[in-house]
């Protein structure tokens, strides 16, 4: 058992183990349908807090070889379908939170040569029967060597895949380098049998280096089939309401409305702390100050405040998502920094009209704070 190669189950065991857990486990039904094929690479974006990095944990809990996650799994859903054995700690696994390795900017110029150092390093103590595994190759050729030598392929789950684009917002250089590396790791490597990766924001276009073009994104515009997994659904929270006396009508006011598809999904960290404190207010929201927001707004494109305060009456404002670069600079119209806000979860997506909308009370607070402020 790794830090990256291999890694444990106690991540997942923590989520468990929380007084409230909802069960998100048939995830890996897909994931199994789609392991070894030309689906293979996901790329789930979706809001902070949304559960990105629970999902994750409990990928690599299941897939990896390094523990036995049996007992964790016995009861959930998933345990019902018929590739749960089959999959069950079976696999390779390489799972990577990438904000481990950004903690300062300082380390922007670095992590990527980090990130191979720490996995060669435990790839070669995993797989000791192998030649030529080097601690000074590149890893995907390390990658190519054990899967060579071995037979054996792995599978990918990186969380915070994105950070670098908050991280560094003004060093096109550095995102450049780390979409090569993506690309290099990834495009064409027999060695791949599932690359999962999730983040805030969709995979950034850059001409040429759309080139990890190969992931099939699943986002906040277009979740494709995954949209009851990017949040909690109706009958999950009408069951934690009455289960903790909670009034599920003042729940949906508060925290409901992001539309994905024909799905609608609440907020799930804004939900479990009303489950847990008894008391409606902005949760997810107050994590952060609404600065961040106030200064989208203030770039007021095309009427941008205007149409904010159209949609805080109510009301929906057209767009058009195909333009945006998916970063957090490039932005022409009024139309990349509404796409923005729906990644960022401040807004919701009615693909149906093509037009967003203020979600839910406690995003209307945050954008009238916003408003108010500016």
């Amino acid at each position: 058992m790794g830090i990256y190669v291999n890694p444990g189950n106690t991540a997942f065991k923590e989520a468990l183990n929380s007084k409230i857990y909802i069960d998100k486990s048939e995830l890996i039904a897909y994931t199994n349908e789609v392991l070894n094929t030309k689906q293979k690479n996901l790329c789930v974006s979706r809001p902070r807090r949304f559960g990105k990095s629970m999902a994750a944990d409990m990928l690599a809990a299941y897939y990896s070889k390094g523990c036995d996650s049996s007992g964790l799994f016995s009861g959930l859903r998933i345990e019902a379908e018929n590739t749960y054995k089959a999959h069950l700690n079976q696999h390779h696994v390489i799972r990577l939170d990438v904000q481990r390795f950004l903690e300062t900017k300082q380390d922007l110029d670095t992590f990527i040569s980090e990130i191979e150092k720490r996995v060669i390093a435990e790839l070669i103590k995993e797989f000791p029967k192998c030649s030529n595994l080097s601690a000074d190759a590149r890893l995907k050729d390390i990658l190519d060597q054990i899967f060579i030598q071995t037979g054996k392929g792995f599978v990918f789950v990186i969380d915070e895949w994105d950070c670098v684009f908050r991280m560094a917002k003004e060093r096109e250089d550095i995102q450049r380098s780390y979409l090569d590396f993506l690309r290099g790791l990834f495009k064409g490597a027999e060695y791949v049998e599932l690359a999962y990766m999730t983040g805030i924001l969709p995979i950034k276009k850059y001409g040429e280096h759309s080139a990890i073009n190969i992931f099939d994104e699943y986002s906040m515009v277009d979740p494709k089939s995954l949209g009851e997994y990017f949040g909690f659904t109706k009958e999950e929270v009408q069951r934690e309401c009455e289960l903790y006396h909670v009034d599920y009508d003042e729940m949906e006011t508060w925290y409901d409305g992001y539309c994905l598809g024909e799905t609608y999904i609440y907020n799930p960290k804004s939900v479990v702390d009303a489950l847990m404190w008894k008391e409606f207010q902005s949760y997810w929201t107050g994590t952060e100050t609404y600065e961040a927001l106030k200064l989208y707004i203030d770039m007021n494109f095309d009427g941008l405040k205007e149409a904010v305060v159209r949609m805080l009456g109510g009301g929906r404002c057209k767009i058009n998502i195909r333009q945006f670069q998916n970063d957090m600079t490039t932005f022409k119209t009024k139309d990349d920094v509404l796409t923005l806000l729906i990644h960022l979860g401040y807004l919701t997506y009615d693909k149906r009209e093509g037009a967003v909308l203020v979600p839910n009370r406690e995003i209307s607070q945050e954008f009238l704070n916003a408003v108010d402020g500016s």
